[in-house]
């Protein structure tokens, strides 16, 4: 279903891709990843990603203690 805002980002052919430092996630931080992730795809908010480039995800902390997903 397309929406107003949808776009396609072109990749120009000289693209490389940059490696980027990998940060662990412990297995709870991993588990709700996931969890945002396939609820995000099941909502039809994000979809898969064709690009060979990847975008970092990491967790902010929350006055009430509890993380978010940034």
């Amino acid at each position: 279903m397309k929406k107003l805002w949808d776009h396609v980002i072109e990749i120009k052919k000289e693209f490389v891709p940059r490696k980027r430092k990998v940060y662990l996630l412990s297995k709870k931080e991993r588990e709700e990843v996931c969890k945002f992730i396939e609820e995000q795809l099941r909502e039809r908010y994000i979809r898969l990603l064709k690009s060979p480039q990847t975008a970092l995800v990491f967790f902010v902390g929350k006055k009430d203690s509890k993380k978010r997903i940034v």
